[in-house]
């Protein structure tokens, strides 16, 4: 089967969430013997991949880097109309010459916020088959920062684009919503790696039609169960994006209430909110016990080990949440918050994980003094950790998908 997969910041470019499962997707579904073609997005200025991505070859040709969008610098800039036509003509173009070249039986759309929802009406124009991986809320916020849908009034936001994209003869507009009133072509399956993402996308008016739940989970064999130390040691570990929705700020706060703990912050993100931590930490006397780290994809597992516990301390209703997984298939203790999302689908509190009130340094300094003193504890969390994670495996994942796929194909 010959696939054309789609969106936005293929690893290297990006190592979030979204793009580490995609990146996961590719390999299997090329190793079950698929032909994959990527077509994403330019590479960031500079061409400065982002430390701690996943690996992905540059110059590997299945990989196309050609698409322009709508996000710079972290926001949605506006642009006017004649940049957003060139803009709309050129990835137009490119998906034309791409998909003559490359002839899918399928497309695979990955993550779209941000980028030209035109390219989903002219893959519908072409009754290509696809299946759609929604691992953020874009199918709600997409519209709104589309340089075309974004112009329109609400009411007119959806079924205004396609007419504005055929008028400007941009081939036919945005039409994955179900409600659209567009015909989603002669095979179309949406998959949510969370109910939480399903139901908001309800919500939102982003998508009404049938769908699938299909939730990623951690590869067994990069997370092995790593043997604990024998004593608490006051090692707190922060993996992830940097980023202000991920309350780092409040672990970093906590530690004013834990004498002698040490936090690891691994991750990469904006310059500026690196500084901010950094100040922050200084302001509450901490700056000596915290450690900053930016750990390459092979030496992720290695970190997780080195702690006594993972923190997840997110302020945001996370879609879904693969760090806490992670950690768990790892066999250490983790304290995640109570802030709604993917999270709450999997993370049982005093079962698998302790569960703190989001945005409250206080209840998660209480959280880990409770893990700190409890030996019991935390040997009950690993164990309801590891048959958790044992559960929600990235081979299953990629299982669903190619079955997706393979099944709109037929």
């Amino acid at each position: 089967m010959r696939i054309l997969s789609v969106g936005s910041r293929y690893p290297p470019d990006g190592g979030g969430g979204y793009e580490r499962l995609w990146i996961a997707a590719v390999a299997a579904l090329r190793a079950a013997g698929h032909h994959v073609q990527v077509l994403t997005t330019r590479p960031p200025a500079g061409g400065a991949a982002l430390a701690g991505a996943v690996a992905a070859p540059p110059d590997d040709p299945r990989v196309r880097r050609e698409l322009d969008w709508y996000w710079r610098d972290g926001a949605f800039p506006p642009r006017t109309p004649a940049a957003v036509i060139r803009t709309e003509r050129a990835n137009a173009r490119t998906w034309d010459r791409t998909v003559a070249a490359v002839a899918p039986d399928a497309v695979l759309w990955m993550a779209m916020g941000g980028m030209s929802l035109s390219l989903l009406g002219r893959a519908r124009a072409q009754r290509l088959p696809a299946v759609a991986v929604i691992a953020d809320d874009w199918l709600n916020y997409g519209p709104r920062v589309d340089g075309l849908t974004r112009r329109l009034p609400g009411p007119l936001r959806r079924p205004g684009a396609a007419l504005l994209a055929r008028l400007l003869a941009l081939g036919p507009g945005p039409g994955l919503a179900a409600g659209s009133g567009a015909t989603p072509g002669p095979g179309l399956r949406v998959s949510f790696i969370s109910a939480f993402l399903r139901d908001a996308a309800r919500a939102g008016g982003g998508w009404d039609g049938s769908a699938w739940i299909d939730h990623p989970g951690v590869d067994p064999a990069r997370f092995a169960p790593a043997p604990a130390a024998a004593a608490w040691r006051g090692r707190l570990l922060y993996c992830g994006r940097l980023d202000p929705r991920k309350g780092v700020a409040d672990a970093i706060a906590a530690l004013t209430r834990l004498p002698g703990a040490v936090l690891t912050v691994d991750g990469d993100g904006p310059a500026n909110e690196r500084e901010r931590l950094r100040a922050l930490a200084a302001r509450h006397g901490v700056a000596a016990r915290v450690r900053w780290a930016c750990s390459p994809p092979d030496q992720v597992a290695a970190a997780y080990a080195a702690a006594d516990a993972v923190l997840f301390p997110v302020t945001w209703p996370e879609p879904w949440g693969l760090v806490p997984l992670e950690a768990m298939a790892t066999g250490r203790p983790v304290i995640v918050t109570a802030a709604g999302g993917g999270i709450a689908e999997y993370a049982r509190d005093g079962e698998n994980a302790l569960v703190a009130a989001a945005g409250d340094p206080g209840a998660l300094a209480a959280a880990v003094v409770r893990l700190a003193s409890d030996p019991g504890l935390r040997e009950r969390l690993v164990t309801g950790g590891r048959a958790t994670a044992a559960g929600l495996t990235e081979a299953a994942w990629c299982a669903a998908v190619r079955a997706h796929l393979e099944a709109v194909a037929r």
